[in-house]
């Protein structure tokens, strides 16, 4: 049996305004990356850069369907790593936001890749809520622990 990682949100906006947020650069970097190299598109790799990496991790957009699906390849090389976010309208303009990472091991270490993606991914949706919906960014200096000491 193969783990996944997982995480669900609702956001209090439009669905086509969580969708942009998601898949472009100049949006994602009030949230989630300092910058990168371009928007997510279908079959195209960008860059994405964090504030607390010196790397650059490679991302490959696999199916991009407006409004409703995003999923991409972060995983440099490693198979059967993709994520999906699926994207549904809900009352009153909101929009539920559903991350799902592919697979990992059912092994000590695939249980812990999968307990962090799941902390990771639930910590990118409460910051896509608190940039949406108030504009605030919780990512800033939120990992500057991590940050590699010199």
């Amino acid at each position: 049996m193969k783990l996944t990682a997982t995480a669900k949100i609702q956001i209090q906006k439009p669905i086509a305004e969580v969708f942009d947020t998601i898949i472009k650069p100049e949006k994602m970097s009030g949230y989630f990356i300092a910058n990168a190299s371009g928007k997510l598109e279908n079959g195209v790799t960008v860059e994405w850069m964090f504030p607390e990496f010196p790397e650059r991790f490679p991302v490959t957009g696999k199916e991009i369907r407006p409004f409703n699906y995003i999923s991409f390849d972060w995983s440099g090389g490693l198979e059967n790593q993709l994520v999906e976010i699926f994207l549904t309208e809900s009352d009153n303009q909101s929009t539920i936001v559903k991350i799902i990472e592919h697979e990992m091991d059912n092994t000590i270490e695939g249980i812990e890749r999968a307990k962090g993606q799941t902390e990771g991914w639930a910590n990118f949706l409460a910051c896509l809520k608190a940039y949406l919906e108030y504009g605030i960014n919780l990512r800033q200096g939120a990992f500057d622990f991590m940050r590699p000491t010199t």
